[in-house]
């Protein structure tokens, strides 16, 4: 009996130690030398040191005796839970190294594990993506290894954090579980996303083009938007998926946690009063406000390269976590266009499903005009961001800095969709229409029979503009709470936070909404 123990114990130790080296040596040298990690290496940089628990170590493939899956112990994943700054989490990391990272029956089953394991008890859940993609040997059983896990991504959408890492390839039927996540991280040159290849698109409609033309981090972070951050090696990438674990709460059953960064919540920044400049058509970038505002000028922007023409991201106000909205008039003036509508409305339901009190900071002067932006679903991608905002229950506060014209003020959470508060700067202008685009509507018939027409729309530009575009006439409808200084945004934006904390919003009793998808 002893002797039988002891040589389990030997077998045990051989099969982790044969665990541990992935696909060998020279497969961990040719990973190094393509700029990536080994995944062991990555859960190392990811997690607190020595937090990490590993589940199914020994699970191999089902290919059957003598098979090249039954020779890798893991299967080509490594799956368990660890640390970041003490919060649990639960981590998954794919193994180039073994079997291409490809994702067979047992590969899928240790990620259902975890995935499962997460949302039982509501921690967030962290996928590093790195795999050939399906075990083609393993036929459907393949294909239906990859629905298990896309059957748990919509299933713990809303309840957990669901964080993707895109750290080399990832194609084919792989792609939907990390665009099913709330966020996506990529790395510069080492990876990739897209549903057919190169060699696909060859084929179909005979164009040549690499894979990083057809789906770099480049191409997801600026042109397609399914990336939302990108960074340029596995290290920094790592990084800051444990600086954005620090914005969010575990579940949706709980708050983000508090940080004190020892920032004042009384102090006041002069500066902000002169940030608008008295030209209403000249431009200011909005990070100077945003900077301003945030405690300790911490912020982690979401989609920084896609859409700039709106911010959004996150930052604390007072310790506590804020999700941050706000228009970008250095770029497009500010506008709302279809990419700006979509990216801001998910980001806005996002931070709704997990308690995230939401700021917006608004400068718009309208809708992008012209047939392409209409012929692209303006009007639905528009609708996305009301519905969201209106759909919201978190605290939700807004800021007009300068323009807010026609609807693009009702979408951008205003008061007539039951914002909270709605405060605004002396520099606001709240309007139907711009002083130009009204004085040419209502005195038509004036200037077009005017001596000097050009002289008579200035003339009666600047009359709208003093009668109407101000925030005052909206203060004395109410449908303002107070116009404030600007360097008293920070205070009372903390002061509005603090006394909204304990709000309740009934839901109506409904399945779910139907949002224009």
């Amino acid at each position: 009996m002893v002797e039988i123990l002891h040589s389990n114990i030997s077998e045990l130790a051989q099969w982790r130690d044969q665990a541990l080296l992935g696909g060998g040596p020279e497969r961990i040298a040719a990973q190094h030398s393509r700029g990536k990690l080994t995944a062991r290496e990555r859960i190392d940089l990811l997690l607190d040191e020595g937090s990490f628990e590993e589940f199914d170590i020994l699970k191999v493939g089902r290919g059957g005796p003598g098979s090249e899956e039954d020779s890798y112990p893991g299967d080509g994943v490594i799956t368990g839970h660890g640390k970041i700054d003490g919060r649990e989490v639960f981590v998954f990391s794919q193994d180039f190294t073994v079997i291409g990272g490809s994702l067979g029956e047992g590969h899928s089953q240790k990620i259902c594990k975890v995935m499962d394991l997460a949302r039982r008890v509501g921690s967030p859940v962290i996928g590093l993506n790195d795999s050939g993609g399906a075990r083609i040997q393993q036929g459907v059983d393949a294909l239906a290894a990859y629905g298990e896990i896309f059957h748990r991504n919509v299933h713990a959408s809303g309840v957990i954090p669901q964080i993707s890492c895109i750290m080399g390839p990832c194609a084919g039927g792989a792609v939907y579980s990390p665009s099913i996540t709330d966020f996506v991280f990529m790395v510069e040159h080492t990876s990739y996303m897209f549903v057919t290849g190169p060699n696909v698109v060859k084929t179909v409609i005979h164009k040549d083009i690499t894979a990083e033309e057809l789906g770099g981090a480049e191409i997801h972070a600026e042109k397609s938007g399914v990336a939302h951050f990108v960074y340029p090696n596995d290290i920094l990438c790592l990084r800051a998926v444990r600086q954005l674990i620090n914005y969010l709460p575990s579940n949706n059953q709980q708050k983000a946690p508090f940080l004190d960064l020892n920032d004042p919540p009384e102090r006041t920044d002069p500066t902000l009063d002169y940030l608008v400049p008295s030209n209403p058509n000249q431009s200011y970038d909005m990070n100077v406000l945003i900077y301003s505002i945030l405690d300790g000028a911490e912020f982690l922007e979401v989609q920084p390269h896609f859409a700039r023409n709106i911010i959004c991201g996150f930052g604390r106000l007072g310790g506590q976590t804020i999700g941050l909205v706000a228009n970008q008039p250095a770029v497009l003036a500010g506008v709302l266009d279809n990419n700006a509508s979509f990216k801001a409305a998910r980001f806005v339901r996002f931070c709704d499903a997990f308690n995230i009190p939401l700021i917006c900071l608004v400068d718009v002067p309208g809708f992008m005009p012209g047939p392409e932006q209409e012929h692209g679903g303006i009007i639905r991608h528009g609708a996305k961001l009301l519905y969201a905002f209106t759909e919201a229950t978190v605290p939700r506060i807004t800021v007009i800095v300068r323009k807010a014209y026609g609807g693009a003020y009702l979408v951008m959470n205003s008061k007539h969709i039951h914002c909270d508060i709605n405060y605004a700067w002396p520099t606001a202008e709240i309007a139907v229409l711009g002083p130009r685009g009204a004085a040419e509507v209502i005195y038509r018939k004036e200037i077009k029979d005017a001596v000097d027409p050009e002289a008579l729309l200035n003339e009666k530009m600047e009359q709208y503009r003093k009668t109407f575009v101000n925030p005052f006439l909206a203060a004395k409808r109410g449908y303002l709470d107070d116009v404030i200084f600007p360097k008293d945004t920070r205070h009372r934006l903390i002061r509005t936070l603090q006394f909204l904390e304990s709000k309740k919003s009934p839901r109506p009793d409904r399945k779910h909404g139907n949002i224009p998808l």
